[in-house]
C-alpha cells in the first residue's frame, strides 16, 4: 500500500491530493522526525540558495517494516520505474 508523508499539515496535503487526484493517503510530519529518521531532512541547494528541507526520496518496505530498498534524490517519474525493477516485476 502506497504512503506518501510530509512535513505539511493535513489540510494542506488534503488539497495536494484533490489537486492531483492521489489515490493513496498523505501522512503529515510537521516536527519532520519521521523525516529524519529516514535522512531524508537535510541541507539542500537550489539556485545556489541553502535551505533545510525534505531530500525526495522513495522506500520500499517489506510486510515485515524492513527497507527493502531505498531511493534517495528520486524523481516523481523515476519513483514507480524504479521500485517496480527493484521487485523484479
Amino acid at each position: 500500500m502506497p504512503l506518501g508523508i510530509s512535513p505539511d499539515l493535513p489540510s494542506a496535503q488534503k488539497r495536494f491530493a484533490e489537486k492531483n487526484g492521489l489515490e493513496y493517503d498523505l501522512l503529515s510530519d510537521p516536527g519532520h522526525k519521521a523525516a529524519e529518521a529516514y535522512v531524508v531532512w537535510g541541507e539542500k541547494n537550489m539556485y545556489g540558495k541553502k535551505s533545510y528541507g525534505i531530500i525526495r526520496s522513495s522506500f520500499l518496505i517489506d510486510e515485515k517494516g524492513l527497507i527493502i530498498e531505498a531511493f534517495y534524490k528520486i524523481s516523481p517519474a523515476d519513483t514507480i520505474p524504479k521500485a517496480l525493477k527493484a521487485l523484479g516485476v
